[in-house]
């Protein structure tokens, strides 16, 4: 599969937001702060091209902001904006697999075979794109492709929060359980139970990032004073 394949082979500007994205997490980029790209390319090793383009990936997502004359800044990371894009998801993905209907024998072994690599999988951020693209996955035949557009926006916007969910594995055993939950559904041809599933699944990961921007905003008083609106 070419997806899989990709993520077999990330190109320097990925490998460089997911960098960025982890040093946003750990609080090394912190919310508000200007970014020193002169900097980074010495920390990183990098030049200052690949460097911008993964910048740009970050300002797509709502990670980083960029200010003409400027430069860049990192985003606040905000309990506002990761309650109101995670309740999307919920209505967004179960609609899509209902659309979708009932997966094929081949796209059901697809996606048993592609949650576990997801479960073979260490690094979190490798995680999280394996995550995300078996979720694409599953609703990859829904013919509303304006519904698969925003769902991969919210994918992206969501992605630097996810980072903290699945840096605990046993936040990302949870996911493998609610996708084998998910998947036994639609084995069974019962695409309602599927449907329910994966809205539950999105649901699961709530209280982790709640409790993650709640911490972060107690052990981080001073760089992220106002980050939990």
């Amino acid at each position: 599969m070419q997806l899989d394949a990709d993520l077999e082979k990330p190109n320097l500007s990925e490998t460089l937001a997911s960098s960025l994205r982890e040093m946003i997490v750990v609080g090394r980029l912190t919310p508000g702060a200007r970014i020193n790209e002169v900097h980074l390319c010495a920390s990183l090793g990098v030049s200052r091209t690949p460097l911008r383009e993964a910048l740009m990936r970050l300002v797509a997502e709502g990670a980083v902001v960029s200010k003409a004359r400027f430069g860049f800044y990192v985003s606040e990371l905000t309990l506002s904006e990761f309650e109101q894009t995670y309740a999307i998801r919920q209505l967004l993905d179960p609609e899509a697999l209902r659309l979708a209907g009932l997966p094929t024998d081949k796209q059901l072994a697809r996606l048993v075979a592609m949650n576990e690599k997801l479960s073979q999988t260490s690094d979190p951020a490798s995680i999280i794109a394996r995550d995300n693209a078996w979720h694409l996955e599953l609703v990859s035949s829904c013919p509303n492709r304006i519904l698969i557009g925003l769902i991969e926006q919210f994918i992206d916007r969501g992605r630097r929060y996810e980072l903290a969910l699945m840096r605990e594995r046993r936040n990302v055993e949870r996911t493998l359980r609610d996708h084998d939950d998910i998947l036994t559904a639609l084995q069974q041809g019962d695409l309602n139970r599927a449907c329910e599933s994966l809205r539950i699944n999105m649901e699961s990961g709530k209280e982790p990032i709640r409790r993650w921007l709640k911490e972060l905003q107690i052990t981080q008083p001073n760089e992220t004073q106002g980050v939990i609106k």
